[in-house]
């Protein structure tokens, strides 16, 4: 990829070396943090170079009566306003020149507009989500309602305690994988993987295990909007998914319906939470309906933040078969391996480049029980 704002802009900190170099870097690094727990082959998922991020914000910087976008400096000094972007998705790059071209011809969409989301599909529906310091009142709703087929968008204002929305709050997305079309909608504000490619082979990846367990039942922590659910629930006789954002879990009981799967429960659970309640620890009233000695699970899914997994979760899963363990911060993940790999062998390691020109990693684990 190249961008003339390389060196300057902090969204992409390796600018220096050629993307070949940077994954044979990236997967170094994980050769080594993995070494005493696994000598075996690491799975290396790479990325376009370009145009690969479908979820992006940048910073709306006002010089006079002018717009521009503008992103974090890479020396922290402020920030600095940017002329391309070359690692969005060509939906949103074909739609944020235009916008912007739109906001500086109006008093009424650039007033105090300090920054704009969008999240796009590979399918091309692109949802842009305009944020202010300051009331929206009518006319701004007048005026944003007719950039919507102008641009073949959906717009969403926000400002303090505001929400406007002005035709749907999501976007449809449509992945092929493993065979099949699945479907999913995200939401604006809601947690989705930011680069589609990567994602596809990751899940994947994750289906490719899935089928040495088995079958029998499934557990998922951080289940999100059921990005792994749904296309690993083929494999399952019974599906528990958990997740903590009540809006996550919405939209997962959509995307169950969207794609006729029948054999998913979601439940709003913390993973805190979600093994106090299979440890019998504590009851909930969510789960009044849901007969937990009815799950007999052979393989767990977690895929948790950068603080990796908690304590009481590692114990619980260390109890199960079949462990996935998706990360997106290889030192936690580490130090959570000290543990499992106590009951548990590694037998298959992956690394997802979901964030090329950066230093992020994200990896995949699979650990069989001794």
């Amino acid at each position: 990829m190249k961008c003339k704002h390389f060196g300057t802009c902090g969204s992409c900190s390796l600018y220096q070396i050629d993307y070949a170099t940077q994954l044979i870097e990236k997967k170094a690094r994980v050769t080594e943090l993995l070494n005493p727990f696994y000598q075996g082959k690491i799975s290396l998922f790479d990325s376009l170079e370009n145009h690969y991020r479908a979820r992006a914000e940048f910073r709306i910087w006002h010089e006079g009566d002018h717009c521009d976008y503008a992103m974090g400096r890479l020396d922290k000094q402020g920030a600095l306003t940017i002329e391309e972007c070359p690692k969005v998705i060509t939906e949103i790059e074909k739609r944020m020149w235009i916008l912007l071209e739109k906001i500086n011809a109006s008093s009424i969409l650039k007033t105090r507009l300090f920054s704009i989301e969008f999240l796009a599909t590979t399918t091309d529906e692109c949802l842009i989500t305009m944020l202010y310091h300051r009331r929206l009142e009518d006319d701004w709703a007048e005026e944003a309602r007719e950039l919507q087929p102008l641009l073949d968008c959906k717009i969403l204002g926000r400002s303090r305690k505001q929400k406007v929305i002005l035709s749907d709050e999501y976007v449809t997305e449509r992945l092929q994988i493993d065979g099949r079309e699945v479907v999913y909608r995200y939401y604006e504000s809601g947690f989705t993987q930011p680069n589609p490619v990567v994602n596809i082979k990751m899940i994947e990846w994750a289906i490719v295990q899935a089928k040495k367990t088995g079958g029998g039942d499934f557990l998922e922590s951080y289940c999100g909007l059921g990005n792994f659910t749904i296309p690993l629930s083929h494999y399952f006789d019974k599906v528990l998914a958990t997740e903590v954002s009540k809006r996550s879990i919405y939209a997962a009981q959509e995307n169950c319906i969207e794609n006729d799967v029948e054999n998913i429960t979601f439940v709003r659970l913390s993973s805190e939470e979600m093994t106090e309640a299979l440890t019998k620890v504590r009851q909930f009233t969510r789960l009044k309906d849901i007969d937990l000695d009815n799950y007999h699970f052979s393989t767990v899914l977690v895929d948790p933040p950068r603080a990796g997994l908690d304590e009481g979760t590692i114990g619980l899963i260390s109890e199960i078969n079949y462990i996935i363990y998706i990360s997106c911060n290889p030192e936690t993940l580490v130090r959570d391996l000290e543990i499992l790999t106590q009951t548990h062998q590694i037998e298959a390691a992956a690394i997802f480049d979901q964030f090329p020109h950066t230093d992020h990693i994200e990896s995949g684990i699979f650990l069989q029980k001794r």
